[in-house]
């Protein structure tokens, strides 16, 4: 298949996601794919019908003829055909889609080691494709165990990753450890910028390497401000897992006399650590930006993304509140050029 013939038959899938999103048309694709949504949650109960809804319309956006061709034409493919194997994480819906994708793209042959976590939705797609296009077989194929590879892409943990690394050492790969994100905040920002930053926060229950885990305050910020934009957010706390980790964390606080701030689903606690755990967001607070450029800077490795005002923090690459969960398709986790590693095979 042809770089051309490639984009057509993503961009199929892109338009059936979106009439299903949409609602516009009762189709066996959507019937089946609701199943499959039903069947998902059921397995894993982190990944709700409305996450993993806000998943797909992600990707019914990302996959038109327009953005795939501009996303590809960035990179000139050498014609070289590899094996490429990819294992990849489970803590989001379909957080691989995007490695499968460059490998796809980029005219190699993809071997997929799914999480256990997450092993529905992919191979769904991907199978509802074959049926259009049956030379997809050959490109993508999912197995239990990586054999007969040139590369590999690992995303996992940070002990996990030692582990890649090792095994993988005389492989060329990319891996990937553990990473979270951060916002920035000035005091000047409105009461829907504070609401798009819930979404940041509590999109995927901040399961994901892009959720805010970390915010940095000025000085007497008024931290109530938080919890009042955030209060549209109180029925996460309907969910029993997420529930049980906040009444977990909080014994904890309660117990090691901590100071933190809580709404009764939510807690906010000043702490050096960026990484969170779920339900609670750490804050830190700075005086001015000479310091606070080289706070981060010293954490840069540990940070996926930046929400903060574009315009305000020069220094930083940033993202806009309530778009951390929307990247673009050269958007690359941990700032690696995949394609261009793929390309350079």
């Amino acid at each position: 298949m042809d770089i051309s013939a490639r984009i057509k038959l993503f961009s199929i899938l892109g338009n059936q996601l979106n009439s299903t999103i949409k609602n516009q048309s009762e189709s066996t694709f959507k019937n089946r794919l609701q199943e499959k949504i039903i069947e998902t949650e059921q397995k894993n109960s982190w990944f709700t019908k409305e996450n993993i809804k806000f998943c797909l319309s992600q990707w019914a956006e990302l996959l038109t003829e327009e953005k795939l061709l501009e996303w590809t034409s960035q990179y000139t493919i050498n014609g070289s055909k590899k094996t490429v194997g990819i294992i990849m994480a489970g803590n989001i819906p379909m957080v691989g889609f995007h490695d499968l994708l460059c490998v796809f793209f980029s005219g190699h042959n993809a071997l997929v080691k799914l999480s256990s976590k997450d092993d529905v939705l992919l191979p769904f797609l991907i199978n509802e494709l074959t049926e259009i296009e049956p030379k997809l077989k050959e490109s993508i194929r999912f197995v239990e165990k990586l054999e007969h590879y040139d590369a590999v892409i690992a995303t996992g943990s940070n002990n996990t990753a030692r582990y890649f690394e090792q095994y993988f050492q005389s492989t060329p790969n990319i891996i990937r450890k553990n990473r979270t994100s951060i916002a920035i905040l000035t005091g000047e920002e409105t009461q829907n910028d504070l609401i798009e930053l819930s979404h940041d926060v509590f999109c995927y229950f901040g399961l994901g390497c892009r959720n805010i885990t970390k915010l940095y305050l000025p000085k007497e910020y008024e931290v109530k401000k938080i919890f009042e934009a955030f209060e549209s957010y109180n029925n996460i706390q309907f969910h029993h897992k997420y529930f049980n980790n906040y009444t977990y964390h909080k014994a904890i606080y309660l117990m090691n006399q901590d100071q933190f701030l809580d709404n009764n689903f939510f807690m906010i606690k000043e702490d050096k650590q960026i990484f969170s755990p779920i339900s609670c967001l750490f804050y830190e607070t700075y005086e001015n930006l000479a310091q606070l450029e080289g706070e981060i800077e010293a954490k840069k490795e540990q940070i996926q993304i930046i929400i903060a005002k574009p315009p305000q923090f020069s220094m930083f690459s940033t993202v806009d509140f309530g778009q951390s969960q929307s990247p673009k398709l050269d958007d690359y986790a941990d700032g690696v050029d995949v394609m261009g590693f793929l390309k350079s095979l």
